[in-house]
């Protein structure tokens, strides 16, 4: 029997019921180890020290842990951990509950400053998600992006569709749901009515049904025998009746009797299981020790060496297999594109005729001065009359000078200042961009697979044996850097630091010009394939741009830049322009790749120093909110930090949010340093680090004052 790796539903309302006696237990500290095991360590006013794994890999599962089983803190904090750390230390677990009878547990932690919840779905490849109290996510394990659901920074957490609850279910929906399958009646059980294959085949068990029956021969009184069972279920799990199991099956070795004298566990229960009478059964007084005896016997039975020794091989091979799927889409995608374009050039030499009729009536009509609203009702009344030219317009739009018309099914923008020929040109010339992305993509996606082949082969000298010593793992990192009494100075400055500056959550380098010099430079010399740019629609704004590679590594056109990244670039570019000066809170900002931007202006233009030209369409953030905050940072470097709040709290040790105020930059700056220095033991170490002018250098143009005055 192969051994339980995921909790059931039923296993979590159990374990929800007996975490809620831990609700005001207070957080001291959270940890990431790998990918995908989350540990929360808390304090409980009664019980003291409490653990809290939270594991959403191969293993799903949501349980405390005996403190002597935890494992030992990993390396150096990744920036989901630090960002969790950020947002709740101090805090008091509020509430623990399970989402309708899925296998989705909900946490939500209080705060003076606010609520998080932390969101674990322990289905399908399992997730994490943070969100705050209105269930905006901040950050998550894994993006989501399905049309039924979408998970994702910035984005609203959406639970995924309700199913049915069969701890509640009518007896009229039970014999409905009966009734619409054509399943046998275990299958039935186990799929249509949620309650998983384990408790499916118990419910069978206790009713005396035979699981293989087919359901049309399932008369009255099989419909009653199993409703009843289900009920007896239901009353024990919503009533908190539980009598926990651990089920061993013998482990027998070549003597025929027990290997180590205890078996193999195969399964725990928060109620006894007739469908495991067969097996050794330990008691329990309740489930959660249960748990963690089951799951710390079981990653026993797994393996002699502890899982933290072993690479995790198949986590990194996971990740490059969605990357390369990430880019094979891309690929597709600007395959579509590029053809498509290509289409709706031939299209327009197809119907030259009245293409050129169309853009020819529009020109004529502005040099009789005709307004541009006088030119759309002119096409709306010939549409009314059925004139085929009239017909083919969609759009006009005098602001772009375009009138976009419907060819073929599909819809063209044209420039009415070109003729026919200029226009499919354009169509040609923007396919051809695309194919270069393509080109691009398409080396990407060989270096990533020979990523993926590297990764493997590894896994493969290990697995024989032929490398057997571990990746030498950095230091953990358990500083409390702010009671430490002497904090050691480690700089090493980029050449990025003249630049505004910062690190996205996910590690990417953002970079903006201070004036209209360093916009021009940036143009010219630092921006690479694959980078983003990032404008405001206000003037005044710096050139933003988002880094896919440092300027020493080849330049990676094609890359999926996540959303986190995308986000708070945004918010960067418009946290620094003059909507941060004229006291708004939020701005409207475009996003263009690398290559649609150009020193170049169009004839008859002039671009003044620090401007730049931008070709093809631009992606608009609208409503993009300011926000700044500054802080310190203690590792691997010290230094000052500054940028959107969510990327700088998971870099920096301490730091403090500010907004659009009167307060001169000078002032916020001393103000600032003030506050930074009470936070820290060692304040000769803020001192020599964090000087008013340093900090000044992260505010934005304009007054500001702190967030929390």
């Amino acid at each position: 029997m192969d051994p339980k790796r995921e909790l059931s539903s039923v296993d979590l309302a159990a374990i929800v019921r007996e975490l809620g006696t831990y609700e005001g237990a207070k957080v001291d500290k959270a940890y990431l180890y790998g990918e995908d095991l989350l540990r929360l360590k808390l304090r409980d006013f009664d019980r003291g020290r409490v653990e809290l794994l939270i594991e959403v890999g191969e293993r799903k599962r949501v349980h405390t842990v005996a403190p002597e089983r935890v494992p030992d803190a990993p390396g150096r904090p990744p920036s989901f951990a630090k960002m969790l750390r950020n947002r709740l230390s101090g805090a008091n677990l509020a509430a623990v509950s399970q989402y309708e009878f899925d296998r989705i547990v909900e946490f939500v932690f209080e705060r003076e400053d606010g609520t998080t919840r932390i969101v674990a779905e322990l289905f399908g490849q399992g997730n994490v998600a943070v969100t705050d109290g209105e269930y905006e996510v901040i950050d998550c394990l894994e993006t989501v992006r399905l049309k039924s659901r979408t998970v994702v920074p910035g984005s609203r957490y959406q639970f995924p569709d309700s199913r049915l609850d069969p701890l509640s279910v009518s007896r009229e929906a039970f014999d409905r749901t009966l009734a619409d399958s054509d399943a046998d009646v275990v299958r039935t059980l186990a799929t249509q009515l949620n309650l998983g294959g384990t408790y499916a085949e118990e419910l069978c068990t206790r009713a005396g049904v035979e699981k293989t029956l087919a359901i049309a021969d399932a008369d009255e009184d099989v419909r009653d025998r199993l409703y009843g069972a289900l009920n007896r279920l239901a009353a024990d799990v919503r009533g908190g009746s539980f009598e926990p199991r651990l089920y061993v099956e013998p482990d027998h070795g070549d003597d025929g009797v027990d290997a180590d004298g205890e078996g193999r566990v195969v399964d725990v229960t928060p109620v006894p299981l007739e469908e495991r009478a067969n097996l050794a059964a330990e008691r329990y007084d309740a489930f959660l020790p249960a748990v963690d005896d089951y799951f710390f016997r079981l990653e026993l039975d797994d393996g002699p060496e502890p899982a933290s020794q072993r690479p995790d091989f198949e986590a990194e091979i996971a990740k490059h297999e969605r990357i390369v799927e990430q880019q094979e889409s891309a690929i597709e995608g600007f395959e579509r594109q590029a053809a498509a374009e290509r289409e709706r050039a031939e299209s327009l030499y197809a119907n030259y005729g009245l293409v050129d009729r169309i853009l020819t009536t529009v020109r004529e009509a502005r040099e009789r001065g005709r307004s541009w609203e006088e030119i759309a009702e002119r096409f709306a009344e010939g549409r009314e009359r059925g004139i085929e030219a009239a017909e083919a317009v969609v759009d006009v739009d005098g602001s772009e000078g375009t009138v976009t018309v419907e060819i073929d099914g599909e819809h063209v923008e044209l420039r009415v200042e070109d003729g026919v020929e200029r226009n499919a040109d354009r169509l040609y010339t923007e396919a051809k961009r695309i194919e270069g992305k393509k080109d691009g993509a398409l080396s990407a996606i060989e270096d990533t697979r020979e990523t993926l082949a590297e990764i493997e082969a590894r896994r493969d000298r290990w697995e024989s044996g032929e490398d057997e010593k571990p990746a030498e793992e950095e230091p953990a990192d358990d500083h409390d850097w702010l009671s430490m009494s002497s904090v050691p100075v480690r700089t090493d400055e980029g050449w990025y630091e003249r630049f505004r500056w910062f690190h996205t959550s996910d590690g990417y380098l953002v970079i903006g010009g201070r004036n209209a010099d360093q916009n021009e430079e940036l143009v010219k010399k630092y921006l690479e394939p694959g980078d983003r740019v990032f404008h405001t629609q206000a003037h005044g704004g710096p050139v933003t741009v988002l880094k896919a590679t440092d300027p020493s590594e080849a330049s990676a056109p094609g890359i999926e830049l996540p959303e986190t990244s995308l986000a708070e670039a945004a918010q960067f570019a418009v946290s620094y322009s003059s909507v941060w000066k004229d006291g708004r809170y939020a701005g409207d900002v475009y996003a263009v790749d690398a290559d649609q931007v150009t020193k170049t202006p169009e004839s008859g233009e002039y671009l003044e120093k620090g401007g730049f030209a931008v070709r093809g369409d631009r992606r608009y953030r609208r409503d993009t909110p300011v926000g700044v905050a500054v802080g310190i940072q203690c590792e691997p470097y010290t230094r000052v930090v500054g940028g959107p709040p969510s990327a700088i709290e998971g870099h920096a040790e301490t730091t403090i949010e500010v907004e659009p105020g009167r307060y001169a930059q000078a002032d916020v700056a001393k103000r600032l340093y003030r506050r930074l220095r009470e936070r820290f033991a060692d304040e000769s170490f803020v001192r020599k680090v964090a000087s008013p002018d340093r900090i000044a250098h992260f505010l934005p143009p304009g007054g500001s004052r702190i967030s929390e005055e």
